[in-house]
């Protein structure tokens, strides 16, 4: 059954695209590259999620991190990555205070509304696994107490690829857990050069264009915006083309169409519409499901890609448009 479809007024969505503009144009003061990987961000955010940033060091994924987060007005915290790195040391842990003789929360940096985990994948899986709970379910476990993590709460998490050296592969339910899973390579000339002009002045400061506030009512209008019948059944069908290929032993889980789905109502929202278009899904599927399938051993031997599979149900299933009566 489609969902409600409560229009939204053609100014608010106006307001919501120049938002999308303006946080663009900031992020642009300190990070120079495509401006789609800041809108996956963007789409991410609106729809509840959180992201993984893969690429080699020095290609400025922390900085994009760092200016994306100084636009939304939002607490905003970092982990650095170690092999040494506690649990505790992400989630907080009880201390005792000598001068009152009882034990009181010394909270980690999960507790706040964007939380960069840089270089995620050079800490052992015991650490990694310390976001999960946080990710999922929006609250951390301390000495067998819960404990609520402020809304919104979104992880922007950066990691080298798994080839070099010191890194650690990131269990596959954690992997899961990120809705968007970006790629980001080395700068164009045009973009470098662009770089050095920027960065060999004083940066112009990074303005703040939304507050918490902001951020919470833009998901709860992503919430209101329509799915046609159709578009659940192109969705559905990509997922089960994924389970089915002959060299993916795990193809797209129920969860990750739900993830699709509420991340095609975020992009159309942050693009001006109250109604989500099959280019949506075409768009943001690599993204969403790459991620989220495995191959089987000899398909990675032959080097095939999990965005080739998700690319080839792309090209063979087709978008069809079924009058219900």
């Amino acid at each position: 059954m489609a969902t409600t479809h409560k229009e939204i007024s053609g100014n608010l969505l106006t307001q919501i695209s120049q938002i999308h503009e303006t946080v663009q144009n900031e992020v642009a003061k300190a990070y120079i590259g495509p401006p789609a990987l800041v809108q996956s961000l963007m789409t991410a955010l609106v729809a509840r999620g959180h992201v993984l940033i893969e690429g080699v060091p020095g290609v400025a994924k922390t900085t994009l991190v760092k200016a994306f987060a100084a636009t939304l007005g939002c607490q905003y915290k970092r982990v650095q990555f170690t092999p040494d790195l506690l649990p505790s040391d992400i989630t907080g842990t009880t201390i005792l205070d000598m001068r009152t003789n009882t034990f009181e929360l010394r909270e980690g940096p999960a507790f706040t509304n964007i939380l960069l985990g840089d270089e995620i994948n050079r800490a052992p899986a015991k650490t990694q696994s310390a976001l999960l709970e946080a990710m999922q379910e929006g609250q951390v476990t301390i000495e067998g107490e819960a404990r609520t993590l402020e809304k919104p709460f979104m992880v922007l998490a950066t990691q080298n690829p798994i080839e070099h050296e010191g890194t650690y592969p990131l269990p596959d339910a954690q992997v899961d857990r990120f809705l968007i899973k970006v790629q980001m390579h080395y700068p164009s000339a045009e973009d470098e050069r662009r770089m050095l002009g920027t960065y060999n002045e004083t940066l112009a400061p990074i303005s703040a264009v939304m507050s918490p506030e902001d951020v919470l009512r833009l998901q709860d209008l992503a919430d209101q915006v329509h799915v046609a019948e159709e578009i659940f059944d192109y969705i559905l069908a990509l997922s089960h083309f994924s389970r089915d290929h002959r060299q993916v032993y795990l193809g797209a889980s129920p969860r990750a169409a739900l993830a699709l789905l509420k991340a095609c109502k975020a992009l159309a929202l942050i693009n001006a519409r109250d109604y989500v278009l099959p280019d949506d899904v075409k768009e943001l599927a690599p993204m969403i499901f790459g991620h989220r399938i495995i191959l089987t051993p000899d398909a990675e031997l032959e080097g095939v890609q999990t965005r080739g599979v998700v690319s080839e149900a792309l090209e063979r299933v087709a978008y069809k448009q079924v009058r219900r009566h």
